[in-house]
């Protein structure tokens, strides 16, 4: 049983991944992030690449 919810969960997660990386290539959505991007960077400055 243990090994059948973890294939739910990764089945899960896959699913949850597809609907994402989708959401992402939206123009739309690729816009937004941008701008948010924008704002974080401006308030705590540049990122130091950690």
């Amino acid at each position: 049983m243990g090994k059948f919810k973890a294939l739910l969960k990764t089945g899960v997660a896959v699913k949850a991944f597809e609907i994402a990386r989708r959401e992402a290539a939206k123009p739309a959505n690729q816009a937004k992030a941008k701008e948010l991007f924008a704002k974080v960077t401006s308030r705590t400055g540049k990122p130091t690449g950690h």
